[in-house]
């Protein structure tokens, strides 16, 4: 078969074991129209691209060229595996929560009185919901803990909603954050994660807000750092709920 109909036939096998072509753009940072050039066999990703790719599919570039029939010998067993755990990850319920941006704020082991501050990009697709989140700081900040840029699905189990994730940034560290929502009037999710550390994996306690104030990805983007309790940019029931679980 000539390389960019063998390049077609992989990629779309290896896209078939994600959400959607849309959400593996996304995080690829792909062109949609040019990712679709590459899946019907009308071109051929440069020497960067096709880096890029094997890295997210955790392929050698071999396998992303050599003949459909004998790169899906090599990874039928997986795969079978593979999707049977995603479907069953993915199936019904559907998450109770709006796609949106979220504040998401983890308590900081040894030190009480600050919280580090992300950002959740929840998104919607029919009963499929994905997020984006990311943890920056600002300069002198970052002590003891590990930048985040974290990919993945939210699933419904019990009341519960599990956010489970990858990180994408060097650390490549799996992420589950479990909330709820709080027994109160305001919407507000609480509950517990698992978080990188420089000492190694933490259980902390986790709130969770929509911003209804519609803020800008940018401005969102440069909230996401360490922050103190005292701060008055930090909404006053985040303060109170995190004060009343320290």
């Amino acid at each position: 078969m000539p390389i960019r109909e063998n390049l077609a036939a992989n990629l779309r096998r290896l896209v078939q074991r994600h959400a959607s072509v849309s959400a593996v753009c996304r995080e690829l940072g792909i062109n949609r129209t040019q990712f679709e050039r590459y899946l019907q066999g009308k071109a051929v990703p440069n020497k960067a691209t096709a880096r890029l790719i094997c890295d997210y599919f955790k392929i050698d570039e071999n396998e992303l060229y050599r003949e459909p029939a004998a790169a899906a010998a090599k990874s039928d067993g997986n795969a079978t595996l593979r999707q049977a755990l995603y479907e069953n990850m993915v199936r019904p319920p559907s998450p109770a929560i709006a796609g949106g941006t979220y504040f998401t704020y983890f308590s900081m082991p040894g030190r009480p009185d600050f919280l580090m501050r992300s950002v959740t990009f929840v998104r919607r697709e029919a009963d499929l919901v994905t997020f984006r989140r990311v943890t920056r700081w600002a300069s002198g900040d970052g002590r003891g803990s590990a930048p985040g840029n974290h990919y993945g699905v939210a699933i419904s189990r019990l009341n519960w909603i599990y956010f489970t994730g990858i990180n994408r940034r060097q650390t490549t560290e799996p992420s589950i954050m479990t909330v709820q929502w709080a027994p109160i009037s305001e919407p507000v999710l609480v509950g517990r994660a698992i978080v990188l550390t420089g000492s190694g994996p933490a259980f902390v306690s986790v709130i969770m807000r929509q911003d209804v104030a519609r803020i800008s990805m940018r401005r969102a983007l440069q909230m996401a750092h360490i922050v103190s309790l005292d701060d008055p940019s930090v909404d006053r029931l985040v303060v109170s709920l995190a004060r009343e679980t320290r």
